[in-house]
């Protein structure tokens, strides 16, 4: 009896220590493929700087690896990322999606603030007189998203906004077709408002 528990054991520890290991090297992997590519336009560490790129640090895995893997088959037309991607792996999308999943978030200063307390009410609440729905129902209270949903908390403003714009004019398709009804009814100062709101949460 204590021979087979030891037996378990050392199976146990072996395979943990497999699986530790195949960890390694996708983050290993990871890290060569941000370092040769993704840094230009996402930073070094998931922080871009510029509003035009999404902020990719602590992003959801599996959103990212899907995302990744919409440009590559044309789901989701960009023209700068298609050939960024075009000679990456499915394995190499979910070692980027684990790796940016990983890398630490940071609080934003929001540049409105009485901007971003009205996006706050329609992200929590919706409009019910012209009904939006609350983004809070999808995307959390705290703008964490889900595996299959963005993170949105600290995001650049105009990049929301931008996706906002693109989700309302059925630009973008290749995510869930319920964005396109939301957007297509946000105003302008709703898009702007929310988008002020969701880049100043953590």
């Amino acid at each position: 009896m204590r021979m087979r528990r030891a037996w378990q054991v050392a199976v146990a520890i072996g395979l943990a220590c497999g699986a530790a290991g195949a960890a390694a090297q996708d983050a290993k992997r990871a890290e060569e493929i941000v370092q040769g590519k993704c840094f230009l336009c996402h930073g070094a560490d998931g922080e871009s700087s510029s509003p035009i790129f999404p902020r990719l640090a602590g992003q959801n895995a599996t959103y990212v690896a899907r995302q990744l893997a919409d440009y590559k088959s044309g789901r989701r037309k960009n023209t700068t990322m298609q050939p960024m991607v075009d000679d990456l792996s499915p394995a190499d999308f979910a070692a980027l999606g684990a790796w940016y999943a990983s890398r630490p978030t940071h609080a934003h200063e929001v540049a409105d603030a009485e901007l971003a307390q009205v996006g706050r009410f329609v992200y929590l609440r919706g409009n019910p007189y012209s009904g939006v729905a609350a983004c809070s129902s999808c995307h959390g209270p705290a703008g964490h998203g889900t595996d299959t949903l963005p993170r949105l908390a600290g995001q650049h403003a105009q990049y929301v906004e931008n996706q906002l714009k693109q989700f309302g004019k059925r630009e973008r398709t290749n995510d869930n077709a319920v964005m396109h009804t939301i957007a297509s009814k946000l105003t302008e100062l709703e898009a702007k408002a929310v988008a002020a709101y969701l880049s100043g949460l953590k």
